[in-house]
């Protein structure tokens, strides 16, 4: 028996290289065989980071069976797993997100979930003195899980824990924590090969709001004039994304990671008006920008509205 590892679909850095981490751990410090998957393709980040590091990249799967043994890591939202997750047997989730509810297991699980901006911090944490032994690629995948979830320590989900085993990380690595940030986030904000498409699908998440079905998606750039420039297709390519996905909206949120805020493009009156309800704003075009928002999980879930 072979545990499976994964993330959440739309797969960024930290549901690529968190399960690449633990499956190293069960795998070498535990004896347990694992593997590391992904449920969709890399975004631009995560792939600069697998090949920074000189990683292979998971293979991609569809969906579990009953016959899998999983370890879910950075989620433990049903929507973002595969379709029939339930039907898996799961023994562990590791997770820094809010409880989302509706997995069922077929046993007592083993259960991680702490107030931190990363999964890579958590495991860090849960491996101890097993990290001082792992390969320079797996330290590395970990630093920059934490590095991009923070977005450099700019995140309002930031905690001085993360902070200071990024730096721990970084000092052990001998590697600059700015340099590497700055390779990412370039990474990050090349979006030219996407379509309207896949950029509103890249790094999304399945929410309930106040009756509505919304796909809340988040672009973190340093060149937001990029994705700015294109928001009449985006906006354009929203109701087929929302049609097939089975959602009512599709919201985009494009964070400046450099200027720290958030821009919201605003297609239609139901956007208007959770924009207005949410964010206490006025709305007056088809963009709102939001200063100081910058995190999915801690700034705009909690807040939407109608």
């Amino acid at each position: 028996m072979t545990i499976l590892v994964f993330g959440h679909k739309s797969p960024d850095t930290d549901s690529t290289g968190s399960p690449i981490i633990w499956a190293w751990y069960l795998a070498q410090v535990k004896a347990t065989p694992a593997r590391p998957v992904l449920l969709g393709e890399p975004n631009t980040e995560a792939a600069f980071v697998l090949k920074h590091w000189g990683l292979e990249k998971p293979a991609i799967i569809a969906d579990v069976t009953a016959d899998d043994t999983v370890v879910i890591v950075d989620t433990n939202n049903p929507s973002e797993l595969p379709p029939s997750i339930n039907e898996a047997k799961i023994i562990a989730i590791i997770d820094h997100h809010m409880l989302a509810g509706g997995l069922k297991t077929k046993n007592p699980i083993e259960i991680t979930m702490r107030p931190l901006a990363c999964t890579a911090t958590l495991m860090h944490d849960l491996m101890g003195d097993a990290v001082a032994g792992a390969p320079r690629a797996i330290k590395g995948a970990m630093l920059s899980c934490i590095v991009s979830d923070t977005l450099e320590f700019r995140s309002p989900t930031t905690t001085p824990h993360d902070k200071a085993v990024a730096e721990a990380l970084a000092a052990d690595l001998g590697v600059s924590i700015a340099d590497l940030a700055a390779a990412m986030f370039e990474a990050k904000s090349d979006v030219s090969a996407f379509s309207d498409t896949e950029l509103l699908r890249m790094d999304s998440k399945e929410y309930s709001v106040a009756g509505k079905e919304l796909r809340v998606s988040v672009l973190e750039t340093t060149a937001p004039k990029v994705v700015l420039d294109r928001k009449a297709s985006l906006m354009a390519a929203m109701p087929a994304v929302a049609r097939e996905d089975g959602a009512d909206q599709v919201l985009l949120f494009v964070v400046d990671i450099l200027r720290e805020e958030a821009t919201l493009l605003v297609p239609n009156d139901l956007v208007r008006q959770m924009a207005e309800a949410s964010f206490g704003v006025k709305v007056s075009g088809d963009t709102v920008v939001l200063p100081g928002v910058m995190s999915r999980k801690k700034q705009i879930i909690p807040a939407l509205k109608l």
